[in-house]
């Protein structure tokens, strides 16, 4: 039961990751980007180490949707610092 509820759990947390992942136009907060990394990779270490490996898995799925999100946050930020004042790139 555990490991199901851990699959159903996850499995949601990868929709929301994937959903974010296929909007381009979505820039995620850096708090959002890390609270979300640290929480699903310490999924993955419980899961695995619980033996619920479908859990851990799609936790680990997430993980790589957040680091893809990450790298996205990562060059908006960067690219609205070059940007010239007058011409600011949105982070929404």
């Amino acid at each position: 039961m555990v490991s199901f509820l851990l699959s159903v759990t996850f499995a949601c947390g990868v929709v929301i990751a994937v959903a974010h992942v296929i909007n381009a136009r979505f820039i995620a907060p850096v708090y959002d980007v890390v609270a979300n990394l640290v929480a699903f990779v310490s999924a993955v270490a419980a899961s695995v180490m619980l033996g619920h490996w479908i859990p851990a898995g799609l936790s680990s799925l997430a993980v790589v949707c957040w680091l893809g999100l990450a790298r996205r946050t990562w060059r908006a930020l960067r690219s609205r610092d070059a940007a010239p004042a007058g011409e600011r790139v949105s982070a929404h």
